[in-house]
Order: C-alpha cells, then sequence, then structure tokens
C-alpha cells in the first residue's frame, strides 16, 4: 500500500500540474513522500502525534499533522495545531538576550549583582554563564514536590526565585555544566528590567512581530484558540490517553513557557537563517558551543554529517524538537501534544532523508510473553556509566518497566526471552545478559548509531 501511494505521487502529480518535473523536483516529491511514509509509520505505531514541518534549502517539503490534536472530540492535528514548545523556549531567550547585547542594553558579562544585589554569590556570575548552563545554579525543576502540587499555579517573581537562589550550588559558576531552568529563569527577569517590559512583551516586540509569528505566544493555560493541542500522557496500555494539567506560563516562564504551530517555528529558523533578529557575528556567538554542546540556547551537535543547532523541549503533554542546519537552509520541526520517545530518531532519520543517506521505517514487531519467574531475574538497578544514569527495572503487573533516574517510567516489550524494546520508543532496544542462574547482570542498549552497556549494581 504504502510503495502504491508513492508511485502515485511521483507519477500522477506532473499531470496534475501541467508540466513535468524537473530532477531538482523529482527528488523533492521523493523526499517528501519518504518523510511521510517515515512519520504515517510512527503514528500508526503510537511514537508520533503531532505536527511535523521538514525544510531544505528553504522550500517547505513537508508540513503535516499526524493523529489526534483532541481525542475526545476527534479532532486531528493539521498544520495550524497549537503546541507548547517547552524549552524551544530557551533558544528565543537566549537569542534575545544577544540581540540586547547588540543594542547595548546588557553585556554578556554583566553580573547577576548588577541586577540582583542581595542574591547569594552574584557578583560572581555572568550573564554567560546563566545562557550556557555553567552557573551552578540549582534547577527549580528538580523540586518535585513543588512541580507535581504547585506547578500548574501562578507564581511570583520572589516565589519562583525562593525556589533556588539560596539553595547548595552544584558547582562554582564557570567550572562545570549542569541544565538549568532556573538560570533561564533570571533571564527572563533581567530582559524585563533592561527593557522595561514584560517578558512575553519584550519577545513580541524583538522576534514574533519582526518574523510574522502571530500564533505564538506565552499563557498556553488561558488560550482560547480552536486549533490548540490537548496534551496527553500514556494510560496503562502505553495509549496516548490521558488528559495532563497545564503548566502555568509563570513557572515555565523564559526557560519553556513559549506556545507555536509548525509554521511559525520555520518563520524563527528562517529568520535567523537571514540574520534578521542578530547579526552573523551575535548568531556564531551564540551558537558556539561552551560546554557539552550548549551554546547560548542552543545545542549543537551534528546528524548525517551535518552540523546542527537547535533544542528539544518537553513539558506535561508535549514533547518537541527543533533542529536546523544553518549552512543548507534545512529544518526538522516536531511538535508532539503526547510524551512521547520518538523524537530524537525521528528528526534522525528526516535528516537522513534529506541528505539521501540510509535510515529504517520502524515495522510492527511482533512480542511474546514471558513467564515472570524469568522476567523477575531481570529486575534490579542498572548503571550506565558513560552517562552516569542509574536504571531501575522493576516487574509490574506481569511485565517489565524501566525507571531511568529523574526519567519517565517506559515499558519492555519482549521479542525474545533475553531482549525487549521500549513500547513507547520502537528504535530503543536492549538485551540481557546472564550469569548461570539465569540473572541479569548487564544490559546491552541499542537505540540507531548509539549504545552502550548498563551494569547491574550489587543490591
Amino acid at each position: 500500500m504504502l510503495k502504491q501511494t508513492l508511485f502515485a505521487v511521483l507519477v500522477t502529480l506532473p499531470f496534475l500540474t501541467g508540466r513535468c518535473q524537473s530532477a531538482s523536483e523529482a527528488d523533492l516529491l521523493l523526499k517528501q513522500a519518504k518523510a511521510d511514509t517515515l512519520l504515517q509509520a510512527y503514528a500508526a505505531q503510537n511514537n508520533f502525534n503531532g505536527t511535523a514541518l521538514v525544510a531544505l534549502h528553504g522550500k517547505i517539503i513537508l508540513q503535516k499533522g499526524y493523529g489526534w490534536r483532541n481525542i475526545e472530540k476527534h479532532i486531528p492535528n493539521d498544520i495550524n495545531s497549537i503546541y507548547q514548545a517547552a524549552s524551544v523556549t530557551k533558544t528565543f531567550t537566549g537569542t534575545l538576550v544577544m540581540k540586547l547585547a547588540e543594542l547595548k542594553k546588557l553585556s554578556l558579562e554583566d553580573k547577576l549583582s548588577k541586577y540582583y544585589p542581595d542574591y547569594p554569590g552574584g557578583d560572581s556570575i555572568t550573564i554567560a554563564q546563566l545562557l550556557s548552563h555553567t552557573s551552578g545554579i540549582f534547577n527549580y525543576t528538580m523540586n518535585r514536590d513543588f512541580m507535581l502540587q504547585k506547578a500548574a499555579k501562578p507564581a511570583t517573581e520572589q516565589e519562583m526565585l525562593a525556589l533556588f537562589r539560596n539553595e547548595p550550588r552544584d558547582f562554582a559558576p564557570g567550572t562545570g555544566w549542569n541544565y538549568s531552568n532556573s538560570g533561564y529563569m533570571l533571564l527572563g527577569y533581567i530582559i524585563q528590567k533592561v527593557t522595561g517590559k514584560r517578558y512575553d512583551e519584550a519577545m513580541r516586540h524583538y522576534v514574533f512581530r519582526p518574523l510574522g509569528m502571530h500564533h505564538s505566544g506565552f499563557d498556553f493555560a488561558r488560550l482560547e484558540d480552536q486549533h490548540k493541542a490537548t496534551g496527553y500522557a500514556a494510560d496503562s496500555t502505553g495509549a496516548w490517553t490521558v488528559k495532563t494539567p497545564i503548566v502555568d506560563s509563570s513557572v515555565s516562564f523564559a526557560a519553556g513557557s513559549i506556545y507555536t504551530t509548525a509554521g511559525d517555528l520555520f518563520r524563527w529558523h528562517e529568520g535567523l537563517t537571514k540574520y534578521a533578529i542578530v547579526s552573523p557575528a551575535g548568531w556564531q556567538e551564540i551558537s558556539m558551543p561552551k560546554k557539552d554542546k550548549y551554546g547560548y540556547g542552543w545545542m549543537n551537535d551534528s546528524l548525517q554529517g551535518k552540523p546542527t543547532n537547535g533544542h528539544s523541549g518537553g513539558i506535561w503533554g508535549f514533547r518537541s524538537n527543533f533542529v536546523r542546519v544553518q549552512e543548507d537552509d534545512a529544518c526538522v520541526i516536531l511538535l508532539s501534544n503526547s510524551e512521547t520517545f520518538s523524537l530524537d530518531g525521528i528528526t534522525n532519520k528526516l535528516f537522513a532523508i534529506l541528505y539521501n543517506k540510509p535510515y529504517q521505517v520502524p515495522v510492527v514487531r511482533t512480542t511474546i510473553q514471558l513467564d515472570t519467574a524469568l522476567l523477575r531475574k531481570y529486575t534490579g538497578t542498572y548503571l550506565l556509566e558513560e552517562k552516569d544514569l542509574k536504571i531501575h527495572i522493576v516487574l509490574e503487573n506481569g511485565e517489565l518497566a524501566a525507571y531511568p533516574e529523574n526519567g519517565p517510567r517506559s515499558t519492555l516489550c519482549a521479542t525474545s526471552p533475553s531482549c525487549f524494546f521500549l513500547k513507547e520508543d520502537t528504535d530503543f532496544e536492549t538485551c540481557f545478559i546472564t550469569d548461570a542462574t539465569g540473572k541479569g547482570v548487564s544490559m546491552k542498549i541499542h537505540k540507531g548509531d548509539r549504545g552502550g552497556t548498563a551494569k547491574r549494581l550489587d543490591e
């Protein structure tokens, strides 16, 4: 069926347009068909529910919705669906700070004490360190009680500062790296101080209006728009059916409060490509890695042999990925109203399509039922040393579940007596290595071209 659909696209479209397609046009159509086939496969496995946009050389190849904007009302996602972008917000905050630096309203070397004279140790923390997650300031979202009990309620600046200002430093400023939403919270307040505008007003003035981003904003909880997507978490079967609460924009703020559409994020991409917001020198500064591949609000990496910059995002009920190749005016935008784990894998494969590299379309896997006595031998805590990540494997309701520290639960589905894939991300596979008694001693983990071994810890 998929081959027939692809054939129909390539053969009939020239007749519909009344002319023959050039080689480049035919190539773009082929890429479009491949991208759509890939996304449909992920959607069919319940691993993508949202809107995707794929562009190369400034041309949108694919822009399409998949799955449901609202399950209860049977409203499908489309190109107009509005999503929470979560930490993709940091790309906006970081770029706006550079814009204000170019306008001489602040300096990246300004000390935090300039804006908060009584902040503990503020004379040793710079704006540049807040931007690059090298300030050592405690990340307030690690306060689990606050996030579970109060994150959906409005909070004042004083209430938010109280969550981290007196907490012990993770490290001395400039000596380490640790992702800190608190640093971006402070940047949002500093933006307000130097512009005399609320953070959202400043972003609209300097970024949204100049780029024509008319479908983007901040207060998602109070947004009344027919295109607003409902956020979903997984139920006990792994289906995205559980409606999630909304984190208040005063809590996510400059670290993660922006809502947007795929089309508006493409306008953001184009504005950056054309240096419409910051100068080429400013862009080079914010996109240049400082520590752990992170610049000033931008994660820098490579995919399919191409240097990339972008950011991912995750908040209750929503996941996002925004990745660009500046030199080719290319980008992949994925906005999801479900807490899927698959966006990194999808992004990698979409770039493989853009650059004619090999990739695999996910297939429906055949699972088997294993005896609980066997599954129990795999339970325990495993350490992935290269990531310093502990993974707790537990037996729940006759199936194995993985609980990575500071991460969400995922279900392991057996394909053999020792090998499993994640129900929430079918690209993620793991096999248990056992001792003579059948007890798990390590886990071989594999996803795409990346992998590692997690060794069981003595209990």
